[in-house]
């Protein structure tokens, strides 16, 4: 009887390995379920990157259908997919408001003055297009961790009441952007103008 158990514990270890790997094989990496989606932003009071004075909090994003965009002058991605953003503003009307965060802020990573983050941004804005109503600063992290943000960029469809109704991992580009998200940022558009 004893022998039974003992064959038993390595191979019900096994079939369970085995059946995780197999699981991951054919999930896609980028396709995570996000804690933020369907839950009204989390609270934070966060200053405007180029306007220090100025905080914002969840209630300055009531009232439109937003992007919020996760992004920094460090991630090559958010570079790659801002003319394309600035594109979706200029001729489709779609509010972008980014979420930016600097690694350099963090003492891991070494030390910036606020005048250096503002003028590299500038100098990318410049460079690539500019998507954004505003940029709200996060200093710390906070608000990214608390989003479950797991890198750059990444993007929050938020609905006019403040509720997040997708997250997106990754760039938008035109394929991204006709097949996934735009559909659902005119679904939400309509759905505000219809009062719902």
């Amino acid at each position: 009887m004893k022998k039974t158990w003992l064959f038993l514990i390595p191979v019900s270890v096994f079939l369970v390995l085995v059946i995780f790997l197999y699981l991951g094989l054919f999930s896609n990496p980028r396709q995570m379920d996000s804690q933020a989606d369907g839950k009204p932003l989390p609270a934070f009071s966060l200053p405007d990157l180029m306007a220090p004075n100025t905080t914002y909090t969840p209630d300055d994003l009531k009232g439109e259908v937003t992007i919020l965009n996760v992004w920094g002058v460090w991630c090559v991605t958010c570079a790659v997919e801002m003319p394309y953003l600035t594109t979706l503003r200029q001729e489709q009307g779609v509010r972008f408001v980014g979420l930016y965060f600097d690694q350099d802020l963090d003492p891991d990573f070494g030390t910036k003055t606020l005048t250096r983050v503002q003028q590299e941004v500038t100098d990318m804005l410049s460079r690539y297009g500019n998507p954004y109503q505003y940029n709200i600063f996060d200093v710390y992290r906070d608000t990214s961790l608390d989003l479950g943000v797991t890198g750059a960029p990444e993007h929050f469809l938020i609905d006019h009441r403040g509720v997040v109704r997708m997250h997106h991992i990754g760039d938008i580009n035109q394929r991204v952007w006709e097949s996934k998200i735009g559909p659902r940022y005119r679904a939400l558009l309509k759905e505000k103008e219809e009062g719902s």
